[in-house]
């Protein structure tokens, strides 16, 4: 892990960020004292789009018929 000032961070941000990607924790100090963390951005996966299964999942027409298990709990 690696621990910078604000004024080392704000200078040398491109050098940090390589290091980020050679995987190197880095945290950024004020005054000696830890106040954030320097991560990568993890990949942004495809938004999801309503309706995109449609036509590809059916249902069985007896999906609401009763279950002969519970047959005894049935009025």
């Amino acid at each position: 892990m690696i621990q910078v000032n604000m004024h080392e961070a704000k200078t040398n941000l491109s050098k940090l960020i390589e290091q980020l990607s050679q995987g190197e924790e880095i945290v950024i100090a004020r005054g000696n004292k830890p106040v954030a963390k320097l991560v990568l951005f993890d990949e942004i996966h495809a938004q999801r789009k309503i309706g995109s299964a449609r036509g590809l999942i059916t249902m069985d027409s007896s999906f609401d018929e009763p279950l002969e298990d519970f047959a005894d709990y049935m009025p």
